[in-house]
């Protein structure tokens, strides 16, 4: 009996501590599951965390972005402005030169009034200004503003000087009307001349340097914007224009014509005048070829150009009067020349014909 309440109570003691185990792991297990868990929301959390700063950034990225397009947009605004403004100088710049034209048409009606007045008093004394000394025209030409009106103009010209080199802007250019655009192209002129003449730069190398240049600080500045986060640069598309080419060639051609009807009228002996004339200008010319190239004659030509005409608009009474003067002793010396020499000179059978 004892024996078996012995084995009894041993194995209510092992049913006891089997329990007592199993309670432990459950505790165990349930501590395992619930730490489990707890990483799990840990990790949602961070995740929830990590979604919340990416949003954050790209909040702030669109809030750049705006602040960005709201500084273009500032930036177009003030290009904008800058064009009113520009926009407004040119309009003011404009009524400036209409002005300024409105002066010289009235200031031209006034001297073609002054012309016309004494016109036939011109034609009066123009056969004693013939004869008489050069001392005469020299007391005429300075006395008073009525001797003013007797002076005839350069070449017998009747427009003003503007109106002579053709108007608008070449000639706004040439009479220095705007400074600073006649100043760059007497400036650009002179760089091209020491550049090719001075430095002996060729016109190939010149173009292909400028060029290369160019166009690698612009593809430079356009591949930098991307780096800098800045709207690349907008370029013009830029065409050649066709009416200036054809204004051009029209002008040209009408020159060129004008240039063999005069060549045909020298050739066939119409005009002696004509044909001395031309023969000592040409004579002239190849005398300076030969000390000078063709590069420096154009740049003599156009320095000349953008300076002669302005000084004699300035000095254009003087000058004209002086001319006269000059005009008339020509005149003498040529009648001298005529009696002694050309009128003794025989004469081919077409014009003894057209004489008799």
């Amino acid at each position: 009996m004892a024996e078996n309440t012995e084995h009894v109570a041993h194995e209510s003691f092992m049913d006891k501590l089997a329990g007592k185990l199993h309670l432990h792991d459950s505790k165990k297990h349930e501590h395992k599951v619930e730490a489990e868990e707890e990483k799990v929301v840990e990790k949602h959390q961070e995740k929830e965390k990590e979604k919340e700063k990416e949003k954050e950034k790209e909040k702030e990225k669109e809030k750049k972005k705006e602040k960005e397009k709201e500084k273009e947009k500032e930036k177009e605004k003030e290009k904008e402005k800058e064009k009113e403004k520009e926009k407004e100088k040119e309009k003011e710049k404009e009524k400036e030169k209409e002005k300024e034209k409105e002066k010289e048409k009235e200031k031209e009606k006034e001297k073609e009034k002054e012309h016309s007045s004494s016109s036939s008093s011109e034609d009066e004394s123009e056969k004693v200004k013939t004869v008489s000394s050069p001392s005469v025209a020299a007391a005429s030409a300075g006395g008073g503003s009525s001797a003013k009106d007797k002076v005839s103009r350069l070449f017998g010209r009747q427009k003003p000087v503007y109106q002579v080199l053709g108007g608008g802007k070449p000639a706004e250019v040439f009479l220095w009307r705007n400074k600073k655009i006649s100043a760059t192209v007497l400036g650009t002129a002179t760089a091209i001349w020491i550049l090719f003449e001075l430095l002996e730069y060729h016109l190939l190398t010149l173009v292909c340097h400028v060029l290369i240049f160019g166009l690698a600080v612009l593809f430079l500045w356009s591949n930098a914007t991307n780096f800098i986060n800045k709207s690349p640069p907008q370029f013009p598309e830029l065409s050649v224009p066709e009416q200036p080419f054809l204004q051009v060639a029209a002008a040209l051609r009408f020159e060129l014509n004008r240039a063999f009807a005069l060549l045909h009228d020298i050739a066939i002996g119409k005009d002696l005048k004509k044909f001395l004339a031309v023969i000592a200008g040409l004579w002239v010319l190849s005398i300076v070829g030969k000390s000078c190239d063709f590069l420096t004659l154009f740049y003599i030509n156009f320095v000349l150009l953008h300076t002669v005409p302005v000084l004699y608009e300035k000095h254009e009474d003087k000058v004209d009067a002086f001319a006269e003067r000059a005009f008339v002793e020509a005149k003498k010396h040529y009648g001298v020349v005529n009696e002694r020499y050309i009128s003794k000179i025989p004469r081919g059978p077409l014009k003894s014909k057209k004489s008799d």
